[in-house]
């Protein structure tokens, strides 16, 4: 039987290692080596996140509060990685090892569905303009890009480019998803109806990982495995870069903030940071108080604040952003150019049905009762700080 675990964890940080005067609050969660990885907001104002070790296999949930619930996969090793809401006022999950798209109720009941194509790894997830799910398929064998109703009804349609490596993928202002291709080191476009279109980057072997619609109407996406920098790309195509401040920063993942910037962490282990750069390409950098902290999913949550998780340090971390707004920022260079976008007429699969759900029990999450303990903590630490 699937379980659903509660606890509640306090341990706000001030940060003044760099003179910077940020606040972070990092919250450690209840199972050691859970491996926190992507992260988005659910229909319930709570934040949601995967636990992708194998002992882990969970999807997590934390409120602004710090309250985390734990729910436990039904098929075992599962590799739970990308993460998204639905229109259906659900979350939606991929499950790599397992070749699975999962949906969970924000009350934790799990369904999960057999993408068609075997062992092809299912990876990032986002919810379409269409009311659909898209989501891309890594592995080699497959290299697709999936779509999936809130049926659970899935269509996938073959990237022209081979081994490309799609990563993960996010709606655009132009009615259309954008993915990353991370081996063929290009970004792609896909419409509804699965008509595919590419962009190369210009810098070769900038490895792009994360994408995300920004608040100029452009896209941009991180170039995390050999890249170092960020890249902007027009929705007719035209590619900026920005490089990182640190070298090796690792940036990975990416989001659009609520101050109109962007945001995006630095996963390498001697980075260790979050950053935000402007629509105009400049860059702040915060370091996280965990050393070593492994900063990897982000996200915009619904206090205002940006919210991250934490892969080696087993934490989820909140940025404050009230705070965040005194360093001085770091100018970057950038280099603009214009590919000549590759068409290719994407071949779609008959859509397949699925089988029978797997539930899991709902239960009390005690979360008043967390709530209390979490803050008589809070208050003892701060006393025993004066004393």
């Amino acid at each position: 039987m699937s379980k659903r675990r509660v606890a509640f964890a306090l341990a706000g940080v001030l940060d003044v290692s760099a003179g910077l005067g940020q606040t972070f609050d990092e919250f450690a969660l209840p199972n050691a080596s859970s491996g926190p990885a992507t992260m988005a907001v659910g229909p319930d104002g709570n934040l949601w996140f995967t636990e992708t070790t194998t002992i882990a296999n969970r999807i997590g949930r934390i409120t602004t509060f710090g309250a985390v619930t734990e729910f436990t996969l039904p098929t075992a090793h599962s590799d739970p990685f990308g993460i998204a809401a639905g229109p259906d006022g659900n979350l939606w999950i991929t499950e790599y090892s397992t070749n699975r798209v999962a949906r969970i109720t924000t009350a934790g009941v799990l369904t999960e569905f057999s993408v068609p194509t075997s062992n092809a790894g299912p990876y990032g997830i986002a919810a379409g303009p269409d009311g659909n799910l898209w989501f891309t398929e890594v592995n080699v064998v497959a290299n697709k890009i999936g779509r999936i109703t809130t049926a659970g009804v899935i269509a996938e349609f073959s990237i022209p480019t081979a081994a490309s490596q799609p990563s993960k993928i996010a709606p655009g202002p132009d009615g259309n998803l954008w993915f990353t291709e991370q081996t063929g080191n290009k970004i792609g476009r896909i419409t509804t109806s699965g008509t595919i279109t590419e962009f190369s980057i210009p810098t070769a072997g900038a490895g792009p990982w994360d994408i995300t619609a920004g608040p100029d109407g452009n896209l941009w996406f991180t170039e995390g495995y050999g890249g170092n920098q960020l890249g902007r790309i027009t929705i007719s195509g035209t590619i900026t870069e920005f490089p990182v401040p640190s070298g090796n920063a690792g940036p990975r993942d990416i989001t659009a903030g609520p101050d109109g910037n962007l945001w995006f962490t630095e996963n390498n282990f001697f980075a260790g940071k979050v950053a935000r750069i402007t629509t105009a390409g400049v860059m702040t950098e915060f370091p996280v108080p965990t050393s070593g902290a492994g900063p990897w999913g982000i996200t915009a949550g619904p206090d205002g604040n940006i919210w991250f998780t934490e892969d080696s340090a087993n934490q989820i971390g909140r940025l404050n952003l009230a705070a965040a707004s005194t360093p001085t920022p770091t100018p970057t260079t950038a280099a603009t150019v214009t590919p000549t976008p590759v068409l290719g007429a994407a071949t779609p699969t008959p859509p397949v049905g699925t089988g029978p759900a797997a539930t899991v029990p709902t239960l009390s999450p005690l979360a008043f009762a967390g709530l209390a303990a979490g803050l008589l903590s809070a208050a003892l630490f701060l006393l025993n700080r004066q004393s």
